[in-house]
């Protein structure tokens, strides 16, 4: 009979979704900044006004929106992984996560309002 393995330092994730997290936001990211670099290169003098004109494309808004998505999960398994194997004492972990997970969330908050607010 098998031995059941339980995780009580990562609320029910497995390492396979973590991987998987880290794996398609890397894809994104790497997409998105193809595509921006390739927009700087195309248009080397870009003036805010068409700046501002691109952004104001809804696949642009929401492609830019998923980016930051990942950036946030990306962040979030990265450095969850790195409190969890690094930092020991249980509180300091908990309170470094804590403004992990505030400072991720507020970059969230903040993106969503520049594209749609």
């Amino acid at each position: 009979m098998g031995m059941m393995v339980r995780s009580v330092t990562n609320w029910g994730r497995s390492g396979l979704s973590d991987w998987l997290v880290q794996r398609m936001s890397a894809v994104v990211l790497a997409a998105y900044t193809l595509f921006m670099a390739s927009i700087f290169v195309q248009n080397p003098d870009l003036t805010f006004s068409e700046w501002q004109a691109f952004f104001d494309v809804t696949w642009v808004k929401l492609f830019t929106l998923l980016t930051v998505l990942s950036v946030v999960g990306h962040a979030w398994v990265g450095l969850w992984t790195v409190a969890t194997d690094y930092i020991k004492p249980a509180i300091i972990r908990f309170f470094f996560l804590i403004v992990v997970g505030v400072t991720l969330f507020v970059y969230l908050v903040t993106t969503a309002t520049a594209l749609w607010g």
